[in-house]
């Protein structure tokens, strides 16, 4: 097995560099700028070397002092494992790094399928030549995969922050916010000259809609037998597309989900990120329209209760009904891969607080609106994995949520939502662990649609 991803490593190493050894290859639609493999290489290369400076010469970390002898241990494929990480860095920190690599080539002018691989490429130098500790498989899957779903998200929104045609403060602060959101475009517009000079917009900046949800409120989270108290939370929803158009082209829709607050362990508590990558429409009309996408999903949760984090790849079933003119019901139903969850343990006294592990996920959900005044919407999601690495064991999890919404104002609107997580854990050498963890959340919406 190990001596199989290793050569799949070297593969994926391959496959990152060709597109600079063929010019005649076939361009994606998403992309019409011409690549520049040398500036993408040195892109990539800062974003290796620039943690890596911190982390060896100012912060004097032990484990990022390298030498030929660890390097060459670390290249042998027998020398992979599981680290033991804090949750924040392996399943946040190595996809965020993963975005960096993605995008050294993404805004260089290569698609979405060309710069997949830098990410992977990106991961694999990272894990052999940064650390003497051995490489990481789970690291390798969450900078890889999760580099990408957060590479393109951003890549799409930073491009759409920036618009070339303004000049000025705003423009400025448009180019800052835009770096802030992907550091690697915000360099890449630096390097190419296009910083602040106005010009007419380029393909990458895409017509697409973006509406966006603002939220701000109290939330109280359960925390089992122990209880909890409200605090305060802001919760942002940002939705980029529609399913039902351009779903042939990568990230043409995205869902992105994130949620902060008052918390005993991290002010941000949820990143859930949804990116189509290929649609298939089945049958529409005037009155309703279904849609399956294949979605690349990366998932991030973690508050003073409870915590979870997954990256997964999912078919999914969306159905749009009107009903009259004052009603639309939306639907959608999901299930796929779970490539790699960390799911709580409490049995883990080595390290880290969780488990590995890989299985199938499931989705279901609707939303009823009337009027576009009131809006209801019903949300289930569910997984069972089986421990890949950790306490030998098996895990289902399962989160239902309802929530009811009343617009009593053009863009203002009143909500309420109630739910709860559940974990379900089976041990082979301990005993079975069954929690709940039920939630309210109230708040008020602000929502806006950006051109």
């Amino acid at each position: 097995m190990k001596l199989r991803i290793g050569f799949l490593m070297l593969k994926l190493i391959f496959l990152c560099f060709l597109p600079a050894l063929s010019t005649a290859q076939a361009r994606s639609t998403d992309t019409l700028s011409k690549p520049k493999f040398g500036r993408a290489a040195l892109e990539l290369g800062l974003a290796e070397i620039s943690p890596y400076v911190v982390d060896r010469y100012i912060r004097h970390a032990k484990v990022y002092y390298i030498s030929f002898k660890t390097l060459s241990n670390n290249i042998k494929p027998s020398s992979w494992a599981f680290d033991n990480d804090p949750l924040g860095t392996n399943q946040f920190g190595h996809p965020y790094h993963g975005s960096l690599f993605f995008n050294a080539y993404r805004a260089n002018g290569y698609s979405f399928w060309q710069a997949a691989p830098a990410a992977l490429v990106g991961s694999y130098i990272w894990e052999t030549a940064a650390e003497n500790q051995p490489p990481a498989t789970n690291d390798f899957i969450n900078t890889g995969f999760g580099g990408i779903v957060l590479g393109e998200m951003t890549y799409r929104l930073s491009n759409k922050i920036v618009n070339n045609r303004t000049r000025g403060v705003k423009r400025q602060v448009s180019e800052v916010f835009g770096m802030i959101v992907n550091p690697m475009n915000g360099l890449t517009r630096i390097m190419n000259g296009k910083w602040g000079k106005v010009a007419p917009n380029s393909p990458e900046r895409d017509s697409s809609v973006i509406n966006a949800e603002f939220d701000l409120g109290i939330r109280k989270i359960n925390g089992g037998k122990q209880g909890g108290d409200f605090g305060w939370f802001g919760h942002i929803k940002l939705l980029y597309g529609t399913p039902y158009e351009d779903f042939k082209t990568p990230f043409s829709n995205i869902s992105i989900n994130t949620e902060f607050g008052k918390d005993d362990s991290t002010k941000v508590n949820i990143i859930s990120v949804y990116g189509s990558l290929i649609g298939w429409r089945i049958r529409s009309s005037e009155d309703f329209r279904h849609l399956v996408v294949l979605s690349a999903n990366y998932d991030y949760i973690n508050n003073q209760s409870f915590f979870y984090s997954a990256q997964s790849l999912k078919f999914n079933l969306f159905s749009e009904l009107k009903l009259g003119k004052i009603c639309k019901v939306n639907t959608n139903f999901g299930t796929g891969l779970i490539i790699l969850g960390a799911v709580p343990d409490s049995y883990m006294y080595y390290g880290r607080n969780y488990d590995y592990g890989m299985g199938i996920g499931v989705n279901a959900g609707g939303s009823v609106v009337f009027a576009n005044k009131f809006y209801y919407t019903l949300n289930y999601r569910g997984g069972w994995l089986k421990t890949v690495n950790g306490n030998k064991s098996y895990y289902f999890l399962h989160t239902l949520s309802s929530e009811v919404r009343y617009r009593f104002a053009e863009r203002f609107s009143a909500c309420a939502e109630g739910g709860y997580f559940t974990l379900h854990g089976h041990y082979v050498r301990f005993a079975n662990v069954n929690r709940n963890y039920p939630y309210l959340r109230i708040s008020a919406r602000y929502d806006i649609s950006i051109q």
